[in-house]
């Protein structure tokens, strides 16, 4: 009996020892397991490697404003002079016009309260001398036109006195030479007379008269010589009288149009002078309302770069900084020369604003959370410092139902991150660009329609 209840507590002894290796024998499930969570997870990141990836290009930069006139600008002084009063703070609203300070002159040269009318009355002198430079033109001019007339007058009286003198030089030519002829002929007949005597033709009583006739005719030859002689000394003092009168006019002539260049070169003078004191006049008026600094727009006061009154500050030098107060906001973002070959005019921008939470997933743009839409306005042509290119970013118009308009406490300076999105590719073909450094595709995508894109 004893010997039975030993041995059966030996079988119970050898089931248990055997269920528990049976147990740790037969437990071989963990494995297969583990084996299955590593296929799934394997086909997992095969079947992501084929998912869409959106490359982008990153890049940093700051909030501007897209037009010039909305960015940052200093207010200059247009003269020099000492300041009287400011008449705004820091961080104040100013209107376009509104005064910004008040200076007073300094250059000792406008001084004289009454120098204003100092320059009317140097104005109206020089006026005066304009005047009588006019009037002595005129009284030239009238001058010259009775020189003129009286020229003319002498001239005609002078040319027909050369004219006369020359008929009477052809007349008495003419009767020279009759009473030449006149003299032949009496001397002919004078020798027929005495070859006649002397044949006993005729008497000497008629000899005799023959000659006295020669001798009268002779003396008339001699006459009219004298009178043709005196007819062409006339007729040269004539065309010497003409000279002289056609001499004089002209001295006179010179004369008078020296006074007349006396004339319009002191009227020119008087009109150089009278421009001069009009344009001085009209520069102290201005300059008077250049006293008071305005504000150029509308905007804020960001700091003021002077103190103090009494302060004597330079021409165009800047004495405050002014933000103009609806700036149309744009961002600028800086990429790497290598990327800016694929970015388009026309690419979009997600942005990322600094003060704004945001979570941006690189290559699914369209999950990211607290970003902004934006799109490509211009790329620089050149470099800036560093060897990056500057791409200005503006607000997409209209904002896309999707995303919400830039946040109106944008402030130009801030920081912004933004990412140029350009075509989708396979998740592998991204993953082997990066490991290999290759730059982005350059590949187009293919438009797709607003169907498609929703």
């Amino acid at each position: 009996m004893g010997k039975s209840n030993q041995h059966l507590a030996q079988l119970k002894e050898w089931e248990s020892l055997s269920v528990n290796a049976t147990k740790k024998i037969i437990n071989v499930r963990g494995p297969e397991l583990l084996g299955r969570v590593a296929l799934f997870i394997g086909i997992f990141f095969f079947i992501l490697l084929f998912l869409p990836y959106r490359q982008t290009i990153p890049g940093r930069g700051t909030v501007t404003a897209l037009r010039p006139e909305d960015r940052p600008q200093t207010i200059q002084n247009q003269i020099g002079g000492r300041i009287e009063h400011w008449a705004v703070r820091e961080g104040q609203e100013v209107k376009k016009g509104d005064t910004i300070m008040v200076i007073s002159e300094t250059s000792q040269s406008y001084f004289d309260p009454e120098l204003p009318e100092r320059l009317n009355e140097q104005l109206d002198a020089k006026r005066g001398t304009e005047t009588a430079a006019v009037q002595k033109i005129d009284a030239t001019k009238a001058q010259m036109r009775a020189m003129t007339d009286g020229l003319r007058f002498q001239m005609q009286a002078a040319e027909n006195k050369v004219r006369q003198a020359k008929n009477y030089v052809s007349i008495d030519s003419a009767d020279l030479l009759a009473v030449q002829k006149f003299y032949e002929t009496t001397k002919t007949r004078l020798e027929r007379y005495e070859t006649g005597y002397k044949n006993g033709l005729f008497s000497l009583t008629d000899i005799e008269t023959r000659r006295l006739k020669l001798q009268e005719d002779n003396a008339k030859v001699i006459s009219q010589q004298n009178k043709l002689s005196n007819s062409t000394q006339n007729l040269l003092n004539s065309t010497i009288e003409l000279d002289n009168i056609r001499a004089k006019y002209q001295e006179s002539i010179s004369k008078a149009q020296s006074d007349m260049s006396s004339a319009i070169s002191s009227r020119a003078s008087a009109q150089g002078d009278i421009a001069k004191l009009r344009n001085d006049i009209s520069n102290i008026s201005i300059r008077r309302g250049w006293y008071v600094v305005r504000a150029p727009q509308d905007g804020f006061v960001v700091k003021t770069l002077k103190a103090g009154i009494g302060e004597n500050i330079k021409e165009g030098e800047s004495v405050a900084t002014l933000q103009p107060k609806s700036p149309l906001v744009a961002v600028e973002i800086f990429v790497s020369a290598m990327d800016v070959p694929l970015i388009l005019d026309t690419s979009d921008v997600r942005l990322q604003f600094e003060g704004w939470p945001s979570v941006q997933f690189s290559g699914w743009p369209s999950v990211a959370v607290g970003t902004f839409a934006g799109k490509v306005f211009s790329i620089d042509k050149i470099s800036s410092s560093g060897g990056k290119y500057r791409l200005l970013v503006s607000q997409t118009n209209p904002v896309p139902t999707k995303d919400e308009p830039w946040p109106p406490q944008l402030r130009q300076g801030s920081g912004v991150f933004g990412r140029v999105i350009l075509r989708s590719v396979p998740l592998w073909y991204e993953i082997w660009r990066q490991l290999n450094g290759f730059p982005p595709s350059l590949e187009k995508e293919p438009v797709l329609s607003d169907k498609e894109k929703k």
